[in-house]
């Protein structure tokens, strides 16, 4: 039997995770990707569109593709910023709103579901590993001491048979 790498169960998880809110999102004429920009504007002051992309983790093409597709739907306008003339803020039409709740209510759901299932010890452990993995990549803990010959070393854990 393979064992699985925690690169691999994390990009499972993160898979069937998208896949559901894609799914969910598609019965609204929606994507995960368009419910969690309606998450990360201001559904008041609206919010500069350089500020989008590092919140939602989304590099620039794929959130200039998001944000276009969110116009042309009504869900967003943009307008220019009044305290910076080159920038542009987004804000949120009376529709995207209310798709802003409805993403809202989704991912709520899904957290209480999870906690339903899990215990909230569990759950503060799943929190603390994923802290833990997520410093170690910002930090460039993982790899910057790593050459070439070391990677070709063998280590006390591996194995060929993992996924």
């Amino acid at each position: 039997m393979k064992d699985k790498t925690i690169d691999y169960i994390l990009r499972a998880t993160w898979q069937a995770v998208s896949r559901m809110y894609n799914e969910e999102a598609a019965k609204y004429d929606g994507s995960m990707a368009t419910g969690f920009a309606l998450l990360s504007i201001d559904k008041e002051e609206g919010t500069p569109s350089t500020a989008l992309g590092p919140r939602m983790g989304m590099e620039a093409t794929s959130l200039t593709r998001t944000l276009k597709s969110m116009e042309d739907k009504g869900l967003i306008i943009r307008k220019k910023n009044p305290y910076d003339g080159r920038g542009v803020l987004i804000f949120l039409t009376p529709l995207g709103k209310e798709k802003r709740d409805l993403s809202k209510k989704t991912v709520l759901k899904f957290n209480e579901t999870i906690r339903q299932h899990v215990t909230e010890e569990k759950l503060n452990h799943f929190m603390e590993v994923a802290e833990t993995i997520n410093e170690l990549i910002q930090e460039k803990n993982i790899f910057n001491h790593t050459n070439a010959s070391e990677l070709a070393e063998p280590t006390e854990n591996s194995t060929d048979d993992i996924a």
